[in-house]
């Protein structure tokens, strides 16, 4: 299936229905009273986040959904039935803005989240509502009112608590098979991932964290160039980010400190908050340096960045050095957790 993250869609809300003006006509009873239902409810749109979905592509083909009106009020007091809702399924990590005023109508990043996204339109009264001592005979009935319009932008963020960041070829996608069981595409040519790929990483049985791997991001992605800057808003929830650096480039002209700082500079200007995230800073492909020579390649490196957090130097095809990683990964996000205290229940967002 195509990986889709955004979508654009109008939803209509349906109309209420138009309250009745009627009198009761029985035989043997003059003068009957007034007797006209009201209109029923118009059907509301609903968006729920069903973790059984992952991606948009649904909504981007079929942008219209438009609810149906309820039905009009009757005589005999018979009341008009209400519509039925529509509900939308997105995958959970969905995010809603309103297209026309940018404001955030609902973020749903629980399963079984429900937002409202339409309203649906009131009924009209009946002339029974209008009667009095001094008008027994009222003709005056409401009409239904409309229901809600609006045009939406739904925008996914997958839920990860650890996600990769990395030039092209850093070996994102080859670190992810190493420590899940997630098996993205892997090649020996640069952009080989063009959609984000999800791994869960087990540490234990009952403890485990979730990865996501984004297209590796370029200089000047945050204009435009490449395919990473698309998907950078799936890492806006993750606790933590990993630099994966190519430690030995095929090309002898490549400079891992510029392309490592580049990264960092794009992040930056891509969302401040994205640059304050914690990050680790992950060398790869030490399985292409002669093993006396590993240390001091590291060592020059991390000196020439300026770095001063956490460095795991790491060989992600042969698996050397990756357990160690998770399990620092791991106890970090435990720490995480304890520090934040336990998380308030989500309530529906209507």
């Amino acid at each position: 299936m195509k990986f889709i993250d955004e979508a654009r869609i109008e939803v209509i809300a349906g109309k209420g229905g138009n309250g009745a003006a009627s009198f009761r006509r029985e035989k043997f009873i003059p003068l009957g009273g007034p007797d006209g239902g009201d209109g029923g409810r118009g059907g509301s749109i609903w968006a729920v986040a069903d973790r059984n979905i992952n991606t948009l592509v649904e909504y981007r083909y079929t942008r219209h959904f438009r609810a149906r009106s309820g039905e009009g009020g009757r005589g005999s007091d018979c009341y008009g039935k209400g519509a039925d809702d529509i509900i939308l399924r997105v995958p959970v990590g969905t995010v809603i803005r309103d297209e026309d005023s940018g404001d955030l109508v609902a973020d749903l990043a629980a399963d079984g989240q429900r937002a409202l996204l339409a309203k649906g339109g009131k009924g009209g009264l009946g002339n029974l509502h209008f009667k009095s001592s001094t008008n027994r005979a009222p003709r005056q009935c409401t009409p239904g009112e409309e229901g809600e319009e609006r045009r939406l932008n739904l925008e996914l963020r997958v839920l990860a608590d650890v996600g990769l960041l990395g030039m092209p070829n850093a070996g994102k996608s080859t670190f992810i098979r190493a420590v899940s069981a997630a098996r993205p595409k892997v090649a020996d040519y640069p952009f080989t991932t063009l959609h984000p790929n999800l791994g869960v990483v087990r540490v234990d049985t009952d403890r485990s964290f979730v990865i996501a791997d984004i297209p590796g991001l370029i200089e000047g992605a945050a204009e435009g160039h490449g395919l990473g800057h698309q998907f950078l808003r799936h890492l806006a929830r993750t606790r933590l980010l990993l630099h994966l650096v190519d430690l030995a480039p095929f090309d002898p002209a490549a400079d891992p400190v510029h392309e490592a700082r580049a990264i960092v500079e794009e992040l930056r200007k891509y969302d401040e908050d994205l640059y304050r995230k914690p990050r680790w800073l992950v060398l790869n492909k030490l399985d292409l340096i002669p093993a006396e020579e590993r240390q001091a390649r590291v060592d020059a490196f991390v000196q020439a960045f300026g770095w001063t957090g956490p460095v795991f130097a790491i060989a992600a095809i042969s698996g050397d050095n990756c357990q160690p990683l998770t399990y620092a990964i791991m106890a970090h996000l435990d720490e995480m957790k304890r520090t934040e205290g336990p998380e308030d229940p989500e309530e529906p967002a209507e």
